[in-house]
């Protein structure tokens, strides 16, 4: 297959797929050598994000998908909010951002750490695919221990946790509060 004509396939197959497609399966697809897909993407990805497009190749966790361009953001949201409800409410995001950093974390320490019982969103993340167990903690009981899923780094579009930005630029005043919650204590 020339080079050519494999890019146009592999545009059009990954622009129809639902969830991210590997180099894998997209070259098997093609009958085509891993290496030599697996450069088309890199190349095409390139291409896109040096053209400045509204969209982007982007290789996550489980495949490559084509995502909006970063840049892009403020008109996407507009786009995606209108007469649209938020699909996952403010406790959803609150505890799946415990288990992402947290991971592996259990039902009772997510509820310690938002000060209220979270069986309810533990279960509804579990189901949407966002959280999965990923063992039992040893000790009373054995609770389960849930991470995240690939879905999960899928939808925010990295390849690994490692890509997750630092926690530490979401606790701005962190020191300060420390500094207060010492006063208070010694009052």
């Amino acid at each position: 297959m020339q080079a050519e004509e494999r890019r146009f396939a592999l545009e059009a197959m990954i622009l129809v797929a639902i969830e991210p497609v590997s180099a894998a399966e997209l070259a098997d697809l093609l009958g085509e050598d891993e290496a030599a897909v697996a450069t088309t993407l890199t190349e095409l990805a390139d291409e896109l994000r040096d053209a400045r497009r509204g969209y982007q190749l982007q290789e996550t966790a489980s495949g490559w998908r084509f995502v909006t361009h970063p840049e892009s953001h403020e008109f996407v949201q507009r786009f995606a909010n209108r007469d649209v409800s938020h699909r996952l409410s403010t406790a959803a995001l609150e505890t799946l951002a415990i288990v992402a950093y947290r991971q592996p974390v259990s039902r009772v320490q997510i509820g310690a750490l938002r000060g209220v019982n979270a069986d309810g969103v533990v279960r509804l993340l579990e189901q949407r695919g966002y959280i999965e167990a990923k063992g039992r903690a040893e000790g009373p009981g054995q609770p389960v221990l849930f991470g995240t899923t690939e879905l999960f780094l899928d939808r925010l579009g990295l390849r690994s946790l490692d890509e997750l930005p630092p926690i530490a630029q979401f606790l701005e005043g962190l020191e300060e509060a420390r500094a207060l919650a010492g006063e208070l204590a010694e009052r």
